[in-house]
């Protein structure tokens, strides 16, 4: 039987989740997608939303949505359970078995739990409670989309729920005689974490065999208002965010004095190459992320000819916890930049051109139109240098991402950095699963997508392989994987010094996902070896589609 894979996103944004579903709807593995909503309406094709539609959306803080799903108009938000079973039935079994399989998630679930008679109610889908009595109330709208076997969207269970947007402000399901509820109002004193682990383990009995390979975000136990962090400050302690890296089961990890090993050790020569690439950058005011960042591998690359380079400015808005790039207060947008480094790629000759960014979230698209500007320029003055673009989430800005998209890099690269579970110490101002909503968008599109990870923070080798699944899942043709480096004592320790070996056994792991091409070692970065990874994935792209010609 094909592996479950449960995965609670922690609260998300529905269009992000969206994006991911539709992208793992279109492989092959089985997942469990949980996670809680911002508040949003979402209705399927045959919803009746001048009956069913109480109020106007935007006056009570909620997205409204249409969606490819049966059912009519249903409420997500805050305090409520939403799962997404995406699987591939057996031959055979239509819509109408799984939703009686998602009843019984539910059911059993909500049995565990203590919940009052839960069951179904004859004519009216869901799963109801005190079944057995004269009123019985509905905790759990279903709504799925089934097809070619494959199946998406799923459930909404009310825990903590603000029950008035299921009353005041629609007819939950087209339902209007009958009432809706939550196991808080039920009298049913569970967190949100009893209920994924309930449904968790009945998810595991009726979809993957009895088990299943979760991993979490972290729960939001900890605080969540981190106050802004400047290089070379703390607040009382030598590392930012420990008290959530503790949270998240980390410790002090390797003193920064530490003597890293002999394969940590970049072989570092400034030759003429790399003399004259910071000759040209100096002479067009560009900054790289090679010098910025601390790459180990710059002497390397540049000598080769290849530099990555950072728009926007250097000063980023974000303090994520392993990175070197300034977090001061960021300046202006240079409106002169594109032509710049426009003009230093043709001035280089450079074949393949690496664009990266700070993240602005100062700025109404996060910078995603500077970046588009980039490309366009290049594109201008050297039509045949492929070009990849490494950029932030966009804070989840839909319309930013596809200015950039629209502008067609060959390669669009965002980089999830580490594991689940890790997320919220790594990077707190991002998310596991908008990352992989981002990519999931980008590949919709038919762009080559890439993504990376740094080891050696504290997550272990299944952790690994999840974060690795989860990427081949949404198509991403190409990961990178290298081990962490701490810049200075206000980061986060390293956990331990990941081996050659285990490196390469990660990379074997990674084309046996799916993915088309992996680089993995200690010094591996972003950008390492760019442009030969996209040609190689230009070359399996080229074989895969002669493969579906002759077979059509």
């Amino acid at each position: 039987m094909t592996q479950l894979r449960v995965r609670w996103l922690g609260r998300v944004a529905y269009r992000e989740a969206l994006e991911v579903q539709r992208a793992m709807f279109a492989g092959r593995d089985h997942h469990l997608l949980l996670v809680e909503h911002d508040h949003t309406f979402t209705y399927g094709p045959h919803a009746d939303l001048d009956v069913n539609l109480r109020c106007d959306p935007s006056a009570v803080g909620a997205d409204l949505v249409a969606v490819d799903r049966g059912g009519d108009i249903t409420y997500h938000g805050p305090g409520q359970l939403t799962g997404y079973p995406i699987i591939s039935l057996p031959r055979g079994q239509g819509p109408l078995r799984h939703v009686l399989a998602v009843e019984e998630v539910l059911i059993g679930a909500l049995r565990a739990l203590g919940a009052i008679s839960p069951g179904r109610l004859r004519g009216y889908p869901g799963v109801w409670l005190d079944t057995e009595s004269e009123e019985p109330r509905k905790v759990a709208a279903i709504g799925v989309r089934v097809a070619r076997n494959r199946t998406m969207h799923g459930f909404a269970l009310n825990v903590t729920t603000d029950m008035a947007y299921l009353r005041q402000h629609i007819v939950a399901c087209g339902i209007p005689d009958r009432p809706v509820t939550s196991l808080a109002e039920e009298g049913l004193g569970v967190t949100m974490r009893d209920v994924v682990d309930a449904i968790t383990t009945e998810a595991a009995s009726v979809w993957g065999g009895g088990a299943a390979d979760r991993q979490d975000v972290q729960w939001r136990e900890v605080p969540t208002d981190l106050a802004p962090f400047t290089r070379g400050e703390g607040a009382g302690e030598p590392v930012r965010l420990m008290s959530r890296a503790r949270a998240a089961g980390l410790d002090a990890g390797l003193a920064i004095e530490e003597r890293k090993p002999e394969w940590l050790r970049p072989v570092v020569r400034h030759g003429d190459e790399v003399l004259r690439m910071r000759k040209v950058l100096k002479r067009n005011s560009l900054a790289t992320v090679c010098e910025d960042a601390g790459c180990p591998n710059l002497s390397e690359c540049w000598a080769a000819g290849t530099a990555t380079f950072m728009v926007l400015g250097e000063r980023c808005t974000r303090a994520c916890g392993f990175c070197l790039v300034d977090t001061r207060k960021p300046e202006g947008v240079d409106s002169d930049e594109p032509t710049r480094v426009a003009t230093t790629v043709a001035e280089l000759q450079l074949g393949h051109a690496v664009l990266t960014m700070v993240a602005r979230d100062d700025l109404a698209d996060g910078g995603f139109a500077h970046v588009a500007a980039c490309v366009r320029a290049i594109r201008a003055q050297s039509p045949t240098t492929t070009i990849e673009t490494l950029v932030s989430d966009a804070a989840g800005d839909h319309e930013a991402v596809e200015t950039l998209v629209s502008a067609r890099p060959d390669v669009f690269n965002h980089n999830i950095e580490t594991v689940a579970r890790l997320q919220r110490v790594v990077r707190p101002s991002a998310g596991y699963a908008r990352s992989l909503g981002v990519l999931a968008y980008a590949k919709s599109r038919g762009l080559v997508t890439k993504s990376g990870l740094i080891l050696g923070m504290g997550e272990t080798r299944t952790e690994i392989e999840g974060a690795i699944s989860d990427l081949a899942a949404i198509g991403v043709d190409i990961v990178t994987i290298g081990q962490y480096l701490r810049p200075t004592t206000h980061h986060l320790p390293v956990a331990r010094w990941v081996s050659p070996e285990e490196f390469e056994e990660i990379r074997h792991y990674a084309l046996a996902t799916g993915i088309k091409h992996a680089e993995a070692s200690p010094l591996t970065r972003s950008s390492h070896h760019a442009e030969q990874a996209f040609d190689a994935v230009k070359v399996s792209l080229t074989r895969s589609g002669a493969a579906t010609a002759a077979r059509d």
